[in-house]
């Protein structure tokens, strides 16, 4: 009788929490929190001659879209005032996972020629070209001592 009932109390709590409880446990700590989801996706490519970024900002007008560079930071903003519901007749909306309002990002980009960055967005893709700085080719000097 006393195991029947531990086989109960085992069955009664593998309903509650499920099989895969402990097997998961702690795993959603390291998920993105709903606040970093909405980030921009980002690659950044650094080569010799410049810094290349390709961003997903899909469903954005490009007016709604804006890039700054200063003191050695790239920032880009956006916002989505508001999007299309798709809800039925009687506004049920079973799941809604896209973004509105305003979000930005920054990147240290350090060394960077402001006058031939490029930026074009095409298809939800920002795509930029930060071109870097040409590098002083005297980097040391020699003093003269009188």
């Amino acid at each position: 009788m006393a195991n029947e009932l531990m086989d109960r109390r085992q069955d009664w709590l593998d309903s509650l929490v499920g099989d895969d409880f402990f097997k998961n446990f702690g795993k959603q700590f390291f998920a993105m929190s709903p606040e970093t989801d909405n980030l921009l996706k980002t690659d950044v490519k650094e080569t010799d001659k410049d810094y290349q970024l390709t961003v997903d900002l899909p469903g954005l007008n490009k007016q709604d879209i804006h890039v700054d560079y200063q003191n050695n930071t790239l920032k880009i903003s956006a916002k989505r005032d508001s999007f299309n519901d798709h809800s039925d007749s009687e506004g049920n909306l079973i799941q809604s996972e896209r973004h509105y309002g305003r979000f930005s990002r920054q990147y240290y980009l350090p060394e960077v020629d402001r006058q031939g960055i490029s930026a074009k967005y095409e298809d939800g893709v920002l795509q930029l070209v930060l071109p870097k700085m040409a590098e002083d080719t005297q980097s040391t000097s020699q003093i003269e001592i009188q």
